[in-house]
């Protein structure tokens, strides 16, 4: 692991210098004041706006980012992607190894902030593994702490029938997780196992 620095440059074969790229990429569900401070943080680490990509409206558990697959294709060797934090990047281990293992193929390195992780480096690679694991740890646990407590309501005699109404501190608590732009209505419901009018709801709810 080493720290971002300033745009260098390398030598290929001995031929003409090119200039080692930065290529910034942000990611945001729903939040654009959270948008807006990804892309100065990206700013703050020398990225220029131009080679900044992002994703706006898509949930960090899909795959389906068409802004991360414009930054991986702009990625040439020597270049480094950078991202504010993993979170931003991937919320699943394999998703993490997936875009490592693009990244390797391409002779590229991966900033995570300023500490710039090298994929084909055993240390750089045992290190983004490791993140990943949290990243994806963190996602889970939330998960787990919500059907817990829906579980014990439950039993309790507080919910009935396949899709229950939320008690108040739930309804908080998935107004708290939408607020956060990381959670798609469809991974709401799923958490909460309520329909997806029930979210809307729920949201609605709130802001009235």
């Amino acid at each position: 692991m080493s720290h971002l620095g300033g745009t260098v440059i390398f030598s290929k074969g001995g031929g003409a210098l090119r200039y080692m790229m930065l290529i910034g990429y942000a990611r945001c569900s729903r939040d654009t004041q959270d948008l807006a401070a990804q892309r100065a943080a990206l700013a703050t680490l020398g990225v220029d706006e131009d080679r900044i990509y992002v994703d706006f409206g898509y949930s960090g558990t899909k795959r389906e980012r068409p802004g991360l697959d414009q930054a991986l294709a702009a990625v040439r060797r020597g270049d480094t992607l950078v991202v504010p934090k993993l979170d931003r990047l991937a919320r699943s281990v394999p998703d993490a190894r997936s875009i490592a293992e693009m990244l390797t193929s391409k002779g590229a390195k991966l900033a995570i902030g300023s500490n710039v992780y090298d994929p084909t480096d055993p240390m750089g690679k045992m290190f983004f593994n490791v993140l990943a694991t949290f990243a994806e740890f963190e996602v889970d646990l939330v998960r787990q702490r919500t059907r817990e407590g829906m579980l014990i309501a439950k039993q309790k005699g507080k919910l009935k029938g396949k899709q229950p109404k939320l008690s108040v501190r739930q309804q908080q608590e998935l107004r708290r997780m939408h607020e956060t732009g990381e959670y798609s209505i469809s991974d709401l419901a799923d958490v909460f196992s309520i329909s997806r009018p029930t979210v809307y709801r729920t949201i609605k709810r709130n802001v009235e």
